[in-house]
């Protein structure tokens, strides 16, 4: 089955199958997922969970190839992958066959897109946003959909430490990202004497009390 797609401007051919998600156009929540999506030529993105690669190929249509990782733990959804992307023109892109990142050796992404398997338990979740965080650098951001709030948000706010969530047609979109870790010291405050002591010794509001003190002998 072969299908074509107009999505955010770019002109997308893909063969499908009746066994792949979505096999007759694309879902509405990738389209409100790659809504979300800014990327530029300096991002690396990793499309974690292809299927046949609608996701990895829009961006790889983007920025180049050469900056995106597709993975999917099946065999058929890789081999139907890599011929879409020679259907698109894009040759420079890695395919690799993962059970989630455990065989994805990267750990150097900004951007891990995904649609996780949610009408299944929570585990293949679980892995994706725990290994996602790892794989991610500070500052970068995974960006997933599904049909469930509740459990989604919760996880992504344990890992990451906060979430943004976004609502359409039934599909929430969640967008975490990976900040920064570096504790600034606190600065050190000024030594300031009272108010009695500046009149005391006849420092208006705007001098160093410290200097003039050490200047008369005292402290």
């Amino acid at each position: 089955m072969l299908i074509h797609e107009t999505i955010f401007g770019q002109g997308i051919s893909l063969e499908t199958g009746d066994y792949y998600f979505s096999p007759k156009s694309i879902d509405k929540g990738t389209q409100f997922l790659l809504s979300k999506v800014q990327v530029t030529e300096e991002d690396k993105v990793l499309d974690l969970g292809c299927g046949y690669g609608i996701v990895g190929i829009y961006v790889a249509k983007l920025i180049g190839g050469e900056r995106v990782v597709m993975s999917d733990v099946s065999e058929e959804a890789l081999e139907l992958t890599n011929a879409n992307l020679e259907r698109n023109g894009l040759n420079n892109v890695r395919v690799l066959k993962s059970n989630g990142l455990k065989e994805i050796p990267d750990n150097d992404f900004s951007l891990i897109l995904s649609n996780p398997p949610y009408h299944t338990d929570f585990s293949v979740a679980k892995a994706f946003i725990e290994d996602g965080y790892k794989r991610l650098v500070p500052d970068g951001r995974l960006i997933m959909v599904t049909k469930r709030l509740t459990w989604y948000r919760n996880k992504l706010t344990s890992v990451f430490g906060g979430v943004k969530v976004f609502e359409q047609d039934g599909y929430y979109v969640f967008v975490a990202e990976k900040r920064s870790r570096i504790a600034r010291k606190p600065e050190k405050k000024k030594q300031e004497l009272s108010k009695k002591l500046k009149r005391k010794y006849g420092i208006s509001e705007g001098k160093n009390a410290t200097q003039k003190c050490k200047k008369d002998g005292k402290r």
